[in-house]
């Protein structure tokens, strides 16, 4: 309370009795009065308006009564009038509680001052509330009946501070207003047995203070008492705005059927505080319009949505927020507009069916933040058409596209075909971690044309395209046709000056539709276009590492796929540059448009630059069921060890016009040289006698310079070999076994001295293309 000398001071002169009375304005002028000669002393009730003083100070003005060592108090707006008695020994203060007398010798001078804080007092019993009300003058009123308190306001005071304190286990608060006011919940606790624990009937915006170190809990009842004409939706529910601060705590237990846990009809704005919402039937917090968090904790448990934005954006700036939701088709975080995420950390829990951890009918914007979200809830199939459409639990789904930087994210999904990020268009990933887990099983259905088919759970899954400029990415998939990245449009990967490191990991069997129709759990699979431009790609995949339906370019990066069943899989392969590692158990390096392997389908591979080492076990190291042209760049190709698979498959024509390559194959018919088009000079070589795996294969000039030292995986009975230091009409020497004691990269020696090796042939190379048999 801070005192302020508003108006006057009266101060009495007291000797043995007073005789007279000083008035002092603020001024510090004077006049003095004989008290035989006052009447009355009154206030005027218009003085506000007269003098424009601010109307919510003014109805704080309080009178101060000091009498020996008491000071009694109030409020202006209460007192009507002072007046003495006929012998002017007594002083009389006409009150709107009542006529209060006092000796006039007893007073020492009375005061007048201002509260700057004034408030209206809500306190709780058992049995009752008391109240505190300076505003009754100003349109302020408030109604009691038990424990149930009533505020109607017609006040044009506006930022009225009601104070709730107290406990009753019967009991509620209720507030009509027609101007903005504020609610201090100061450690109270209301529960409410047939309907809201706080009522708010008024639009105009609420700011709601937790004081620090004060416990709130709120408790609704589980059947309400229907109100003519009136929305209550929630054990805490206001038709306005709600915002709230403050370091204190809020617990609202929701008990109501069909109710929410806290509810505006407006918007809801956390500026700071504790709010748990321990259960909710519906909704944890509903709001109409917009969801805003800027600070403080929200942690929820709810039998509906966690956070419901509405029609508005939901918007996270920090604070920590944790949700649990265990029915079907909720979520932890919802809205129809956009939900864009600064920062914060979140801790959401999703096991219903179909549910989904973020969920927005437009976009998902996340700039920062740490995300934990594990989701335990299965697809469901629900009706459509001749079938069925699936619907999926996902750790983040958005009908438009989601946007993510900075931010460190965890995905963990357990249910049938759970999915971990999930949009209707785009996925942009700028920066920060993502990590996925999924063990869902992926199953067959009748879709809705009525043909069977299958559902499946990606670690990510776009309808539209993937970017990953930057960042941390790691996925892992262990369930049935459990893909890491399953996209519809394209994908690309890195920029010229970025470069996202990728680690993708799947291990699950194929859902089989048909005999000759099954989904397999690839690491990378896209419709359209996938282009690499720069980044670490590390892949073990059950089925194909990076497969496309369009094409695959590699610009620039690292990528080591260290098992799969196909490794790099498109109608359209080009290898302008990169460090490129790939082993797999059937074709490794494959383009084809997946029809007739017997025939040129119009496929193409172009190999213009980088470094590809590829190793098959049982398929080809490389294959095209169209072309294949050898520009430039480096290719090691460890080729299987039996036939009828070879190290160099292709259907179309095979050109080589730069570059190095060696590639080891078997015995088959179809291992063939390059084509006799090519522009630079190449030599099939093989034998008859199957070679060691391991055993080095030699080829020098014929001073010794070393042109070719390589040890092939696998046992082998050729080797295609193609480089720019090959000459027309010079003689060569093919050499086997021996030692080298350089140091081998990929099986390729570059440096070191071959000795103790078997001469198996020396030939002149007097064409392009050339085979020597050995």
């Amino acid at each position: 309370m801070k005192k302020l000398i508003l108006f006057f001071v009266i101060v009495s002169i007291v000797n043995v009795f007073p005789q007279a009375l000083t008035v002092t304005e603020k001024s510090n002028q004077s006049q003095t009065f004989n008290l035989s000669d006052i009447s009355s002393i009154s206030f005027k009730k218009d003085l506000v308006e007269s003098i424009g003083a601010n109307p919510e100070l003014a109805a704080a003005t309080a009178l101060h009564i000091y009498s020996e060592n008491n000071v009694t108090e109030f409020f202006v707006w209460h007192v009507d009038s002072i007046y003495l008695s006929e012998d002017g020994t007594l002083a009389y203060f006409e009150t709107s509680t009542g006529l209060k007398e006092y000796n006039v010798s007893s007073i020492d001078s009375i005061k007048f001052s201002t509260m700057i804080d004034p408030k209206v007092y809500v306190n709780f019993t058992e049995t009752s509330a008391q109240i505190v009300n300076p505003y009754k003058e100003l349109g302020v009123n408030v109604s009691v009946q038990g424990n149930d308190v009533i505020v109607t306001s017609t006040s044009s005071v506006s930022d009225i501070n009601y104070v709730l304190s107290g406990s009753t286990t019967d009991g509620m608060f209720k507030i009509y207003s027609s101007i903005k006011f504020n609610l201090v919940l100061n450690s109270v606790s209301i529960k409410n047995n047939d309907g809201p624990a706080i009522n708010v009937q008024s639009s105009k915006k609420i700011t709601v203070t937790l004081p620090q170190g004060s416990t709130n809990i709120l408790t609704d009842g589980v059947n309400y008492v229907t109100t003519p004409n009136e929305d209550q939706k929630a054990a805490f529910f206001s038709e306005g705005q709600l915002i709230f601060t403050g370091t204190g705590s809020l617990l609202i237990n929701g008990l109501g059927v069909d109710k929410h846990g806290l509810s505006s009809d407006d918007y809801i704005e956390i500026l700071n505080g504790s709010i748990t919402i321990s259960s909710a039937k519906k909704d944890g917090i509903n709001v109409n319009d917009n969801f805003i968090m800027r600070d403080g904790t929200v942690n929820i448990t709810a039998e509906g949505d966690g956070i419901d934005g509405g029609e508005g954006i939901a918007e996270f700036h920090n604070g920590s927020v944790t949700v649990l939701t265990s029915v079907e088709g909720r979520d932890a975080i919802k809205s129809i507009n956009d939900i864009n995420i600064i920062g914060g950390n979140f801790n959401l829990t999703v096991q219903g069916n179909r549910g989904k951890a973020i969920n927005s009918e437009q976009s998902i914007n996340i700039t920062g933040g740490t995300f934990v979200i594990n989701t335990t809830g299965n697809a469901v199939l629900q009706a459509s058409g001749a079938g069925f459409d699936p619907s999926y639990c996902s750790g983040m789904k958005a009908t438009t596209d989601i946007n993510i930087e900075n931010a460190n994210i965890t995905i963990t999904t357990s249910g049938m075909a759970g999915r971990g990020l999930s949009t209707d268009k785009d996925i942009n990933i700028k920066s920060g971690a993502v990590s996925i887990t999924s063990t869902g099983n992926g199953n067959t259905y009748t879709n809705t044309l009525g043909v069977t088919d299958a559902y499946t759970g990606p670690c990510i899954n776009s309808n539209g395209r993937l970017n990953i400029v930057a960042g941390n990415i790691t996925l892992n998939h262990s369930g049935k046709g459990g893909k890491g990245i399953s996209v519809d449009g394209k994908v690309n990967f890195g920029s010229s000056t970025t470069s996202p490191e990728i680690n993708i990991t799947t291990t699950g069997q194929a859902v089989v539709i048909t005999t000759n129709n099954t989904v397999e759990a690839k690491a990378i699979s896209a419709d359209s276009a996938i282009n690499i431009y720069n980044g670490i790609i590390t892949i073990s995949s059950a089925d194909d590492g990076i497969k496309s339906d369009d094409s695959i370019t590699i610009y620039n990066g690292t990528i080591k796929i260290n098992q799969a069943f196909e490794a790099i899989e498109a109608p359209f392969i080009t290898i302008n540059g990169g460090d490129i590692t790939a082993f797999s158990s059937d074709d490794c390096l494959n383009a084809t448009k997946g029809g007739d392997l017997t025939t040129n389908d119009g496929s193409k591979l172009n190999i213009n630059g980088g470094r590809v080492v590829v190793s098959a076990t049982t398929g080809d190291a490389i294959d095209s069921n169209g072309d294949f042209y050898m520009n430039g760049g480096i290719v090691i190709a460890h080729g299987p060890q039996s036939s009828p698979e070879v190290g160099i498959d292709v259907n179309g024509v095979f050109r080589v016009t730069g570059g190095f390559m060696v590639v080891s194959g078997t015995n088959s018919n179809m291992t063939h040289p390059p084509a006799t088009s090519s522009t630079q000079r190449a030599i099939l070589m093989r034998t008859t006698t199957q070679i060691t795996a391991g055993t080095l294969f030699h080829l020098e000039d014929a001073n010794g310079n070393n042109l070719l030292t390589f040890a092939p995986t696998r046992r082998y009975y050729s080797m295609i070999f193609s480089s720019s230091q090959l000459s027309q009409g010079a003689q060569y020497k093919i050499y086997t076994g021996g030692t080298s004691t350089g140091t081998p990269q990929n099986g390729l020696y570059n440096d070191g001295t071959y000795s103790g090796g078997t001469l198996r042939s020396t030939f002149t190379l007097n064409s392009m293309v050339q085979t020597v048999t050995f």
